[in-house]
């Protein structure tokens, strides 16, 4: 049986969200997981202290889980962004994150168990940062501890965009790409939908444009180079791992080495909401303008057609399975009551699609050879195949 996971940003103005992470239980129905109780911090999902509301900041419940990812081990990654959206009904409103309550869990998938969560110090993760989008790189030979990196985009609204980096064995964490022109926001960047000009209408504040800068990002083959955009950029952009890997305060120019190496690979069609890869190298990239997925082909450096579907409304986050399709949510955004003056215009359920790779392509993982040698006779299981589908999937409705 395969194993399906995705998140639901809470509170979701019109829905009924008891949960931030479920699991899929069948085509229609989906469970909280690993249960309710993770689901539900204690104290709710803010509170105010003289007079300002935050996040919780607990960091034994999820508060607002963003985005998933499955490494070969067994291990379901769970990133919260400590964020939840209050007054969702009337006046919308995103408090700031409380420290504790930004996190990084993972989740062993073979007894459904929290091991361990990570937490970041407040000169890494702001109050007004919004963790979106994360990408591993698990071989031992790139970090002292031997344990692993994670990149994690920090997309937030309020501006300061750029990357956060996390060494998965010491815990330690920093950030990179600050405010650098490749991770903000276009001005007043105006895409069409279905043909029709959007302008982001929320309750109680003035019109505007979206706000979005860095969004996705997907790690090349070999874990060399990170490919990343704004969402509200036709642009894409790359920079070697290797600048990103160290900490700016324990080298005085890791900052500047890092800025001064980002590379501007030009116009791909469109904006981009989000990225993927798999084990050929590909680089896809979700278009929602265009109800498309693109990849960028890293040997003929161009942008290239996967694939096209007026289903596909807002694709949000997508991965790659182990059983050699890419997979795929349906978000609406657009068409939310947050961005339409509290109006309803989303069509129920959301949906998670799936197009078959090209080429035999599969998930794509960054691991040390003995796991990789493990995997491959691992999933050569047609049955064991069918019960481990990796999906780094984000909410139906986000």
């Amino acid at each position: 049986m395969r194993r399906n996971f995705d998140t639901v940003r809470r509170p979701e103005s019109g829905m009924e969200v008891t949960y931030t992470l479920g699991e899929v239980s069948n085509e229609t129905a989906e469970v909280p997981y690993p249960n309710l109780e993770l689901n539900t911090p204690s104290g709710g999902l803010s509170t105010v202290v003289d007079g300002t509301a935050s996040g919780s900041n607990s960091q034994d419940a999820f508060i607002s889980v963003q985005a998933l990812f499955i490494t070969p081990d067994d291990t379901l990654w769970v990133l919260d962004t400590g964020r939840p959206t209050i007054n969702a009904t009337t006046a919308p409103n995103m408090p700031y994150a409380a420290p504790g309550g930004p996190k990084l869990c993972s989740i062993n998938l073979t007894n459904n168990s929290v091991t361990r969560t990570y937490t970041f110090p407040s000169d890494v993760h702001f109050p007004d940062s919004y963790m979106n989008d994360l990408r591993f790189d698990m071989r031992p030979n790139i970090t002292d501890s031997g344990q692993g990196i994670a990149y994690i985009v920090d997309s937030s609204d309020e501006g300061r965009n750029g990357f956060i980096i996390l060494d998965l064995g010491t815990g330690r964490s920093w950030r990179h790409l600050n405010q650098h022109p490749s991770t903000l926001r276009t001005f007043e960047d105006v895409p069409s939908y279905q043909g029709i000009p959007f302008y982001q209408r929320t309750m109680g504040q003035p019109l505007r444009s979206l706000q979005e800068g860095a969004d996705g990002a997907e790690l090349s083959l070999d874990g060399s180079v990170l490919y990343y955009s704004p969402l509200t950029s036709d642009y894409l952009y790359s920079i070697e791992t290797q600048y990103l890997r160290v900490d700016p305060n324990t080298e005085n120019l890791a900052a500047r080495r890092a800025n001064v190496n980002v590379k501007n690979i030009g116009q791909r069609g469109g904006n981009a909401n989000g990225f993927a890869g798999d084990s050929n190298g590909a680089v896809y990239m979700l278009m929602p303008e265009h109800n498309a997925i693109y990849n960028f082909n890293t040997t003929t450096l161009q942008a290239e057609p996967f694939v096209r579907d007026p289903r596909i409304i807002w694709p949000d986050s997508a991965n790659a399975g182990f059983d050699g399709y890419l997979y795929f949510n349906i978000n609406q955004l657009p068409y939310q009551p947050n961005w339409n003056n509290g109006t309803e215009l989303r069509q129920h359920p959301g949906l998670i699609l799936r197009a078959k790779l090209p080429n035999n392509g599969t998930k794509s993982t960054l691991f040390d050879n003995d796991v990789e040698k493990t995997l491959n006779a691992y999933f050569d299981d047609p049955q064991t195949l069918q019960k481990k589908v990796g999906l780094d999937l984000g909410s139906g409705f986000r």
